[in-house]
């Protein structure tokens, strides 16, 4: 189908008041109508075609075109709607507004990938694999061989959009030019499904239900592996308290071959970071070179933030990064227009515009609430300052004192109990944004342990609210020696070493950076417990919620005292020269 926009604005020129500008550079002004060819089918070499709606300028010539590639409701990428926040309804209606893009002079494409909305072929699983990841390569190139198109190929699009674009850049098709990837994970076992090892069912079950029944399964695990294999495996799997303790999935693994079932099966599989995660992966390790722009926001701890940050540490062409305040984006997805803009001006159009003069790092400071800008992550001014675990549940830099023992709580499907360790007030404003790291010493009456480990802001009058968090399944404590930093710590996730009862253990777990100006009166709290069962009050906290939790009882203890010092490594980049006081800077009366 084929037809013009309502409003065409014909070719004509535009005054710079439609265009964001400055006195020396302007991004792509508003001049042109839209012509929409709904339904176009792009052939790739194994013989299926991918269902594709295109918005191009309403001119002669040839443009430069944005691909948004996808699994979703083609239909609702491109409907007009109000934006709102973020909700579960909602949430996939991510490729950016064509309307802005096209009246700018680009070609902008929302591709459905194969085996979803009206795209020939099956659908391999939540985290792309190699023939989708070939498939996207292969259309970017026939876009690029279109009579309107002048060979300049971008990409655009947030979570799956983004994560899609992360992987075919690496395969660095001749015609993608940049990538525009914010909110997008790049390592599927790390990111999204095992947080520290500990399998992350809650987003997972809602995205199954909502968005599986518009995809065709190519997943057939008992034809993989045979029926003996098969049959053991789910019966394994059915013995799995963890698992069967969730509803959700104890419903998945009565049904296992029942769409879409076989997605969440083939996950439950690979429980560990195998070659099954390893292979959907990007691969830093090619040839990173087409430029990228990154990014996320600090309350997406628990989905994409991970992601960006390490594509923006691993990447070796042009990039930029931003990290934004703790709001996911609205939907239909629209911010970040004229930054995207900017650089696709700059990387598929040839405009000086100045862009790559500027930081490459731009970091939303909550508290503050202004920007930060640098060059590099993590800030080259980051102080990492312990802040020891003492008794009577104080967080501070001050040294053990001799005599202090251990914190114990007990976990249960009865009783999810835990510790909170809290700092004295702040007396300067300080600044703290970077990676955070909890060396934890513990131990328990069980043979595993699971931690969730969060950081809290606690207000003057005692409120609290929660801004970031990590997470560790105790016997996938084995670092990555290789990988590790000491503001980082990686773990190879590769086998499960079950905990000797009763014995001490150090505990590296990586908490999710963050980035935040303390006022004087304010102060931050460790919360550490064996499950995250706090009701969620956003999108951002829900999709970080809904892990498998232990189902037998079990006593919980961690050890703070001159042989075990449990500490939180805190990234300082401002203040906090003295340090805390105990007495919160107030003087005794006389």
């Amino acid at each position: 189908m084929r037809h013009r926009d309502a409003v065409p604005t014909g070719g004509r020129r535009t005054t710079s008041g439609e265009a964001v500008f400055s006195t020396d550079w302007e991004t792509s002004p508003r001049r042109y109508g839209v012509v929409i060819e709904k339904g176009v089918r792009i052939p790739v070499d194994d013989g299926i075609t991918l269902y594709s709606d295109i918005f191009r300028p309403d001119a002669p010539g040839r443009f430069p075109v944005i691909l948004a590639a996808h699994p979703y409701n083609q239909e609702a990428q491109s409907t007009p709607m109000i934006p709102e926040g973020i909700h579960v309804r909602r949430a996939f209606i991510e490729s950016g507004d064509y309307n802005f893009y096209t009246r700018r002079g680009y070609v902008f494409v929302i591709m459905n990938i194969r085996g979803t909305g009206q795209s020939d072929g099956k659908f391999s699983n939540r985290n792309p694999d190699a023939r989708t990841v070939q498939d996207v390569y292969e259309a970017i190139e026939w876009l690029a061989r279109q009579k309107w198109c002048d060979g300049n190929v971008g990409m655009f699009g947030v979570s799956y959009f983004s994560v899609i674009q992360k992987r075919v850049a690496v395969l660095k098709p001749p015609s993608l030019k940049a990538i525009f990837a914010l909110y997008g994970w790049t390592e599927g076992y790390r990111d999204l499904f095992y947080h520290g090892g500990i399998f992350a069912w809650g987003f997972f079950s809602a995205w199954a239900r909502n968005r599986g029944p518009g995809m065709r399964i190519a997943t057939d695990l008992r034809a993989q592996l045979g029926d003996n294999a098969y049959t053991s495996m789910i019966e394994d799997m059915r013995a799995d308290r963890e698992l069967m303790g969730v509803p959700f999935l104890a419903e998945v693994l009565r049904e296992p071959e029942k769409p879409p079932h076989p997605l969440i099966v083939e996950v439950l599989m690979h429980r560990h970071d195998d070659e099954w995660h390893r292979d959907r992966a990007v691969d830093f390790g090619a040839d990173t070179s087409i430029p990228a722009y990154f990014g996320a926001d600090w309350g997406m701890f628990g989905f994409h933030m991970a992601g960006d940050l390490r594509a923006f540490e691993k990447w070796q062409g042009p990039k930029r990064m931003v990290m934004g305040p703790p709001i996911y984006l609205d939907r239909p997805v629209y911010q970040y227009a004229y930054e995207s803009l900017r650089w696709f001006d700059h990387w598929l159009k040839g405009v000086d515009n100045r862009m790559m003069d500027e930081p490459r790092v731009k970091l939303f400071i909550v508290g503050a609430n202004e920007w930060k800008t640098a060059d590099e992550w993590p800030l080259p001014e980051t102080r990492w300052t312990p802040f020891y675990l003492h008794q009577d549940g104080w967080l501070s830099e001050h040294e053990f004192w001799p005599d202090e023992g251990g914190t114990s709580y007990n976990d249960s499907q009865y009783e999810r109990g835990g510790a909170e360790f809290v700092t004295p007030p702040m007396v300067e404003t300080t600044e703290i944004c970077g990676p955070i790291a909890l060396d934890l010493w513990g131990s328990t009456n069980a043979d595993e342990v699971l931690w969730f480990a969060s950081l809290w802001l606690v207000e003057t009058d005692g409120t609290k609210s929660m801004l970031t968090r990590g997470w560790l399944r105790g016997s996938q404590r084995r670092l990555d020696s290789e990988k590790s930093k000491p503001w980082q710590p990686v773990h190879t996730h590769e086998a499960r070493e079950p905990l000797t009862p009763g014995e001490i253990y150090e505990f590296n777990i990586e908490i999710r950076p963050y980035g935040i100006e303390l006022k004087p009166g304010q102060r931050l709290a460790l919360k550490i417990k064996s499950a995250d069962d706090e009701t969620p009050t956003n999108f951002n906290e829900q999709v970080s919620r809904g892990h498998v939790l232990r189902p037998t009882a079990s006593r919980v203890t961690i050890h703070h005292n001159p042989d075990c010092p449990s500490h939180l490594l805190l990234p300082i980049t401002k203040g906090n020269v003295i340090g805390t006081f105990f007495s919160g800077g107030n003087l005794p009366p006389l």
